[in-house]
């Protein structure tokens, strides 16, 4: 398991009470042995896809300590305890965490910046806080990914309660909108006239059309389940008109069975169910519209860095 970003912060210490200057990356990994990680926990990461959790939550703890002044960092990469910080060693704590390191001015000036009367009151009130194992990063991905399981979830009502005519548009317009057909006039002049054999229409796979993508489109309540007869018929649809491609979207779901259904032939088939197509209208701008934007910086090492 994964420590919390408190639970390393005694440890962290314990790890440079020799005074010695170290990198920071090799820090890491040394808490990573001694909390025992295995290979996958190493390599989880954060929602942002961005960096390893565990190396987050290590870099939060150093942020904390520093803050408290018991650690420095003489230059970059590179960390080392302080005067400040051995004294707190050789007091033997049995932990450090916020709550702890509320004795240092440093780090209570540090936690008050930019918070109300009324977010200091909660903090000190709620023994929560004492426990805390996520970053700051953490918790604003965990918000984020709340809000935008909300944002997919109204998508979704939204588009099955639209007309077939509709969901075809839409269907065209994301389709192209992720690099496939060329213009919305070329991309969509045959979705939605077909209808043959189980087949609702074609895409350009290209802007140039040098492969042709056939599209299945259901717009189906969430209770409607799409199984594997309904995959059958649309890859025998696909044989009969000579293609190898094909995207089957729908509103709903598919069972178990039709995820595991792979066609025996070279046929490849793409299944976008509900959950899927609101994801990807939320993430090329279909529907909806952005609200908010936020910036996380970081100190730019290379501006400071002395040549």
């Amino acid at each position: 398991m994964i420590p919390g970003f408190q639970s390393i912060m005694l440890p962290l210490l314990q790890h440079i009470s020799d005074k010695s200057e170290y990198n920071f990356r090799d820090i890491i990994e040394q808490l990573a042995l001694t909390f025992k990680l295995t290979d996958d926990e190493r390599k989880e990461l954060l929602n942002s896809g961005l960096q390893a959790v565990f190396d987050n939550r290590v870099g939060w703890a150093r942020t904390y300590l520093k803050k408290a002044g018991l650690i420095d960092s003489p230059k970059r990469g590179v960390l080392c305890i302080t005067d400040l910080g051995l004294e707190t060693l050789a007091q033997k704590p049995e932990i450090v965490n916020i709550k702890y390191l509320k004795q240092f001015t440093s780090f209570k000036e540090f936690i008050k910046v930019n918070k109300s009367g009324d977010d200091k009151e909660e903090e000190e009130e709620n023994p929560a806080n004492l426990h805390v194992t996520q970053t700051p990063e953490e918790n604003l991905e965990a918000a984020y990914q709340r809000i935008r399981r909300t944002l997919a979830a109204e998508l979704l009502q939204k588009v099955v309660s639209l007309s077939p005519a509709f969901f075809e548009r839409l269907v065209v317009e994301l389709l192209v909108k992720m690099g496939y057909g060329g213009s919305i006039k070329d991309a969509g002049k045959a979705i939605g006239k077909s209808g043959d054999e189980g087949i609702d229409g074609t895409i350009k796979e290209d802007k140039l059309g040098l492969d042709i993508i056939y599209v299945q489109a259901k717009r189906w309540q969430p209770g409607n389940v799409v199984g594997r007869p309904e995959l059958h018929k649309f890859v025998g649809a696909l044989a009969g008109q000579g293609a190898k491609k094909g995207i089957f979207i729908t509103t709903s779901h598919f069972t178990k069975e039709a995820l595991d259904y792979i066609p025996r032939n070279e046929t490849k088939i793409v299944l976008i169910d509900g959950e899927l197509l609101t994801q990807l209208m939320i993430d090329y701008n279909l529907g909806c519209t952005t609200q908010q934007t936020y910036e996380i910086k970081k100190i730019d090492g290379d501006y400071f860095g002395e040549e």
